[in-house]
């Protein structure tokens, strides 16, 4: 819930509504089910829930939210990220620009990187090495719809592990910036399956505190994402 972090003060509506749209397009609250209690989502971004109403009711009206009142009432998500397509990849890349496009692989690139290094170079608890195996289990496990948003969470996770919120924040600034990318790459299972032997390199290295071979694995499984990408751009 990284992304679900105290706003700045100045533009307290505008921020929320990022933080709340980044939230839902990164799946961390997948469709269908319904955010955080507000006065739970008021405290963790900081703001009155005046504010925190405001944006709920402007993603309602844009289609991102459906508001429920009662008792089982609440925000749930109703954004389904489109399925994956060439032709809108093209579109994407397009109203991205090429220097962009390079700037936020780049950006991913050095921030999930880091991540996975400082982590290898933990000693991790138990508890932590539980989650990141589950995280990782999840994504092996995960049905074709669901896939996306289980390997957001496994990604984000190696960040959030770390203990860093700076860095952790970081990982899904990035992680925003590419994701409607990686929404629109067509998802082939030889691919996936490639991705699943490179998740299983990651998390390896990571357990095995080894710093420069988990900068390693990270670094091959997102030069063959912009690989396939540049494929489909082609």
């Amino acid at each position: 819930m990284t992304v679900l972090r105290p706003v700045r003060a100045g533009n307290a509506f505008e921020e929320t509504v990022e933080r709340l749209l980044q939230a839902i397009k990164l799946g961390v609250v997948p469709p269908g089910d319904k955010l955080p209690p507000e006065r739970e989502l008021a405290v963790r971004l900081g703001i009155s829930r005046v504010t925190l109403r405001e944006a709920i009711r402007a993603l309602s009206d844009a289609g991102y939210l459906d508001v429920r009142r009662g008792r089982y009432g609440g925000a749930f998500v109703t954004y389904v990220p489109p399925k994956p397509d060439a032709g809108d990849l093209r579109q994407v890349v397009a109203e991205m620009g090429s220097d962009d496009l390079s700037d936020a692989l780049t950006f991913r690139l050095a921030v999930e990187c880091g991540a996975a290094q400082v982590l290898a170079a933990s000693r991790l608890a138990e508890d932590r090495r539980e989650v990141l195996l589950r995280r990782l289990s999840e994504l092996n496990e995960a049905p074709i719809e669901d896939y996306r948003r289980l390997d957001t969470a496994f990604h984000l996770s190696i960040a959030e592990l770390t203990g860093s919120t700076l860095l952790a924040t970081a990982c899904a600034d990035a992680r925003s910036r590419v994701s409607d990318l990686l929404n629109a790459i067509p998802m082939l299972q030889v691919n996936l399956d490639h991705a699943a032997i490179q998740h299983q390199a990651i998390v390896d290295a990571i357990l095995a505190g080894d710093p420069d071979g988990a900068r390693r694995a990270v670094t091959e499984h997102l030069e063959g994402t912009a690989a396939l990408l540049r494929a489909f751009l082609a």
